[in-house]
């Protein structure tokens, strides 16, 4: 029986499959031969996960792979509506950018709290102007995106004694739902948002929601740069609407040298890195790998995306919000 064929729609570095030898016809796609090599592909493993080649060649003739897998937590790219309602069994990275993203939203906290853009521009200026910092312990966040990069934000965030209120799309035992947002993000320090793109996402933080925060709020987003109306952001900033932003994403990368977002002031840009640390590439590969082993066997797999909604569900969706596991009250926002 010959071996199941396994298509990569490729980047460079490739992904280390040498635990496959044997047991996987590894054969390599790119945006112009993926349609005609889809057909023939058991697997399709999305390791170039900025390509829109599988949404734009999904559409076509021929059989389609059992199983797909990115190499990304947003599945946003790959969703067109033929694999949505196809059979295909759709998974994603999950568990392998959690941390860092946590860590990066952590390390801007810190950075605009303490000013510390303002110490290294006055450096180079080798100007000395001594001013206060705000404190971080007692301030209040509000992460929206209730899956665990939210939830992995809200720990590190609670661990600098940051009062979070996490808020999903629906209401259960430690999480808002998305009717509160507005009242919670017009009493919050910090807005964060990590959800994915979907439909009720798309364009969600626009002139309406910059209108409510507080004049010492700050922005950011490591979630879909979509899911911002970029102009209306600019313009809050512009007339200091809010005390800042920063952006890890956006809706068309690169950002282009001439996008306006480079000179907004109190704005902090950085290129999509927020989930890459050293290693980040290896530890995907090693995921697919024991992702496929499992899927060799006939087990069922984990990171399973619900196609109708763009991401895996959490197993707590039919749970009320109460007091949560840090302790705060519903709300989020007491104590």
């Amino acid at each position: 029986m010959p071996d199941p064929v396994l298509l990569v729609l490729d980047a460079d570095p490739s992904p280390r499959l040498g635990r496959l030898t044997g047991r996987a016809d590894v054969r390599y796609a790119d945006a112009a031969t993926l349609a005609e090599r889809l057909p023939a592909a058991d697997v399709l493993l999305v390791w170039d996960f900025t390509s829109d080649a599988v949404r734009d060649a999904w559409p076509g003739p021929g059989r389609r792979p059992r199983w797909v897998h990115t190499a990304s937590a947003g599945v946003d790219r790959l969703l067109c509506p033929e694999l949505v309602a196809s059979d295909t069994v759709l998974t994603n990275a999950r568990g392998i950018f959690e941390r860092p993203i946590a860590e990066y939203v952590a390390g801007l906290v810190l950075a605009m709290a303490k000013d510390l853009p303002g110490t290294l521009a006055l450096q180079r200026e080798r100007r000395w102007h001594h001013r206060e910092g705000q404190r971080v312990a007692g301030s209040r966040a509000v992460v929206v995106g209730a899956g665990p990069i939210g939830r992995e934000i809200t720990r590190l965030l609670h661990g600098l004694g940051v009062t979070v209120a996490l808020v999903g799309r629906t209401a259960r035992r430690t999480i808002h739902g998305a009717e509160d947002l507005d009242r919670l993000a017009a009493r919050a320090d910090w807005v964060i948002a990590a959800a994915p793109l979907t439909e009720s996402t798309r364009g969600m933080f626009d002139s309406r929601f910059f209108g409510l925060l507080q004049p010492s709020a700050r922005f950011i987003n490591v979630g879909r740069g979509a899911s911002v109306v970029q102009a209306d952001l600019v313009d809050a900033l512009n007339r200091r609407w809010f005390a800042g932003a920063a952006l890890d994403v956006f809706e068309d990368e690169p950002l282009g040298p001439d996008s306006p977002l480079w000179d907004v002031p109190g704005l902090l840009v950085s290129p999509h890195l927020s989930g890459d640390t050293v290693g980040w590439r290896d530890r995907l590969g090693e995921q697919f790998v024991a992702l496929y082993e499992r899927w060799a066997r006939g087990e069922p797999l984990p990171n399973v995306v619900d196609k109708e909604h763009g991401y895996v569900p959490s197993p707590d969706l039919d749970q009320r919000p109460g007091p949560d596991e840090l302790g705060n009250a519903p709300d989020g926002l007491t104590g």
